[in-house]
């Protein structure tokens, strides 16, 4: 795949692009990490190789159409912070569902806010998208924070929604419909 037709965006100090090879420190970080496995296809501790399959997945999903992972970097020095990719919803592709992680020594600096900020910004002027979903565990207030921060709206707990790990978790249900989106946060 050409990583030129990946799309790339920016603003609010970040860049979301399509991940690279120089990337792939940041993935066996993530690997390390407690939560970010049990969440999300970064495998337990990752080493390269498998920080370069992962890697590779995500370019396939967006080959594949199966959605778009991009890259979260800061846009002074192209550092990956994180990731944050949008699902289209199957058997609706009018919905889409997002999901982020950063990186820990990047936690708390508003990242996730400004990369879902770009992110929904973007996805919100793709053809035939209604509404956008995020599911947050609910002891994870900066994740749910930055969702409200950039518009979304709490529409209730989802009991036993998702797997994480070996055991099913409750889940807030948060949601944006494209029409919603206001001026954006600078």
């Amino acid at each position: 795949m050409e990583l030129a037709e990946w799309p790339a965006l920016a603003g609010r100090g970040i860049r979301l692009r399509a991940f690279a090879e120089r990337d792939m420190p940041l993935v066996v970080e993530a690997g390390r990490d407690p939560l970010i496995p049990l969440i999300t296809t970064v495998p337990p501790a990752a080493g390269l190789p498998e920080a370069a399959e992962w890697i590779e997945r995500q370019h396939r999903r967006y080959r594949d159409g199966a959605g778009f992972s991009f890259c979260i970097a800061r846009a002074v020095d192209d550092e990956a912070l994180g990731q944050i990719g949008l699902w289209p919803r199957q058997p609706d592709p009018g919905r889409a569902a997002i999901g982020y992680w950063v990186g820990r020594p990047y936690r708390g600096a508003g990242v996730i806010t400004a990369a879902l900020d770009v992110l929904t910004r973007w996805a919100v002027t793709l053809p035939g998208l209604a509404r956008l979903e995020l599911y947050v565990e609910p002891w994870n207030e900066g994740s749910w924070r930055a969702a409200e921060r950039v518009g979304f709206v709490y529409e209730g707990l989802m009991r036993r929604w998702e797997v994480v790990g070996d055991e099913r978790r409750d889940m807030f249900m948060y949601s944006l419909l494209t029409e919603e989106v206001g001026p954006r946060l600078d």
